[in-house]
C-alpha cells in the first residue's frame, strides 16, 4: 500500500523534532523503511501525546503525527492476510477519528484502497454475518408499531397532554425562513426527505453490514451522557449492530453525535442536504448520526445553533421548551454541563425542581421521513422509549450556522470525548 506525501510528512517531523518528538521521528523512519515494530511503537507515543492534556491544548503537530503512525502501521499491515487488513483498516479509521487534518485525504485514498481489496472476494462472508434473526429483528425494530396507550406509560408525565408541534407538509425555503427561521419557532415538516436513498437503503441490515461493518466508530455507552457509568468506546459498526439487541441495560450502546459521513463516504451518498439548511444565508456546519437502540434518551440540554434533525428510519420522542424559561429549568452548574437541565423528565422531583413542575412545553412524536427545526437555545428532551417502545432510531442533526448564531459553539456531547481522548 504506498504511502506518498513525502514533502508533507518531512515538513511534519521537522515539526515534531521541533517540539521534541525526537523518538517519536526516530520510529517514524524506521516505519517508513518498512519496520513494522517501530510503527506500532510511533503509534503509542503519538497515542501517548494526545492524552497528555486535555483535547483543545493538544497540538495539531502531534494529531498529524497519530495520523502519520496511522498510516504507516496500516501500510505495513494491510498486505497480510485478511486479519491483518482488518487491523489495517482499524488503524486508518483511528488516523481518521483522532488525527488531525494534514494527512486526512490520503488516510481515505488508503481506506479506499483497503476496503476494495477486502470486497474482492468477501461479500459473501459478510452477508453470511447477518443472520435471519438479526435481519427480522432490524425490520422488526424499525416498524416500532405501538399504540398510543402504550406510549404514553413509558414517556414522561404529561407527555402529549400540552400543545404539539407544529406540523406542516413540506414548504418552499421562504415559508420556512419567515413563519419559523426568523421568529426561531420549532416546526415539525413531513415529506421532505422521502427521496433519501437511506430511507431504503438503510432498512436492510445487510447493506449496513456491506458498507460499514468492518469501519470502527466511537460510540456512548450507558443510558445517558449525564449518568456516572457513562463512557465512550471505539468498537466496529458490526459490533455496534450486534449490541442493538442485548438487553444488558448497562451494555446499552448509542452512536450519539458521530460526523459519520466524513469517514464513510458511501452512506454520504444516501442522503441529501435539506434546502432549509441555506436558510437566512447561512452554510451547514457539520451532519451528525445517530443510532439508538430501545432505552437510549438525551437529556433535556440546548445547543447554541440552529438545528434541522431528520429522522430516517423509526420513531423518536421530542419534548421542546422555549429558552425564555431556562432558570426554570435549573442548569447543571458544573461548566462543561451547563447546557443540561438538572431536571429528570423521567423521574421528576417536583419538590426539588418546584419551578420546572408547571412550565409549558410543546411535544410530538417524529415519524420517519420528519424534518424537526430546533431554534438555538430551546430546550430539548428526546427518548427511544423503553421496553421496545421504539425499538431503533436512525436520525440525523443538520447544524445550521448563519449571521445570528454563535458560530463557537461545542455541545457537550464532543466536549465530554475524554474517555478516549
Amino acid at each position: 500500500m504506498a504511502t506518498g506525501g513525502g514533502e508533507k510528512r518531512a515538513a511534519l517531523l521537522r515539526r515534531i523534532t521541533e517540539e521534541g518528538g525526537f523518538v517519536f521521528v526516530a520510529s517514524a523512519e524506521k516505519a517508513a523503511a518498512g519496520d513494522v515494530r517501530a510503527a506500532e511503537a510511533a503509534r503509542e507515543m503519538a497515542w501517548e501525546q494526545l492524552h497528555s492534556a486535555p483535547r483543545d491544548e493538544v497540538g495539531d503537530a502531534w494529531r498529524d503525527a497519530y495520523a502519520l503512525a496511522c498510516l504507516h502501521v496500516a501500510a505495513l499491515r494491510g498486505a497480510g492476510g485478511d486479519d491483518d487488513r482488518r487491523a489495517a483498516l482499524r488503524a486508518l479509521d483511528m488516523g481518521l477519528i483522532m488525527g488531525g487534518g494534514l494527512l486526512r485525504a490520503e488516510l481515505e485514498d488508503a481506506i479506499a484502497r483497503v476496503v476494495a481489496d477486502r470486497r474482492g472476494g468477501r461479500d459473501g462472508d459478510r452477508e453470511a454475518a447477518s443472520a435471519a434473526g438479526d435481519v427480522e429483528r432490524w425490520k422488526e425494530g424499525i416498524a416500532g408499531d405501538r399504540d398510543l396507550a402504550d406510549v404514553l406509560k413509558l414517556l414522561p408525565v404529561k407527555s402529549l397532554s400540552r400543545k404539539k408541534i407544529e406540523r406542516r407538509s413540506c414548504i418552499p425555503l421562504e415559508a420556512f425562513i419567515r413563519d419559523y427561521f426568523i421568529c426561531e419557532s420549532p416546526v415539525i415538516l413531513s415529506g421532505c426527505i422521502d427521496h433519501w436513498p437511506a430511507r431504503t437503503k438503510w432498512k436492510d441490515i445487510k447493506y449496513l453490514e456491506r458498507i460499514a461493518g468492518d469501519r470502527t466508530i466511537p460510540v456512548e455507552v450507558g443510558k445517558n451522557y449525564a449518568c456516572t457509568e457513562w463512557k465512550q468506546e471505539l468498537i466496529t459498526f458490526s459490533q455496534f449492530l450486534e449490541r442493538m439487541w442485548s438487553s444488558d441495560s448497562a451494555n446499552l450502546t448509542y452512536l450519539a453525535q458521530h460526523p459519520l459521513f466524513d469517514q464513510l463516504k458511501e452512506l454520504r451518498e444516501d442522503i441529501t442536504v435539506p434546502e432549509y439548511c441555506s436558510a437566512g444565508g447561512g452554510e451547514l456546519q457539520s451532519i451528525s448520526a445517530w443510532f439508538g437502540p430501545h432505552g437510549t434518551l438525551t437529556p433535556l440540554h440546548h445547543d447554541l445553533h440552529h438545528n434541522l434533525f431528520a429522522q430516517v428510519l423509526g420513531r423518536k420522542y421530542f419534548r421542546l421548551y422555549p429558552a425564555s424559561v431556562s432558570v426554570e429549568l435549573y442548569p447543571q452548574t458544573e461548566t462543561m454541563l451547563s447546557n443540561t437541565s438538572q431536571v429528570d423528565l423521567d423521574n421528576f422531583d417536583e419538590k426539588e425542581f418546584p419551578k420546572a413542575a408547571d412550565l409549558e412545553f410543546m411535544d410530538g412524536i417524529l415519524e420517519e421521513g420528519d424534518l424537526l427545526y430546533i431554534p438555538p437555545k430551546w430546550w430539548h428532551y428526546m427518548s427511544y422509549g423503553a421496553d421496545h417502545l421504539f425499538y431503533l432510531a436512525v436520525d440525523l442533526t443538520f447544524v445550521i450556522i448563519y449571521d445570528r448564531a454563535l458560530t463557537a459553539n461545542c455541545t457537550v456531547h464532543n466536549k465530554y470525548s475524554k474517555h478516549f481522548w
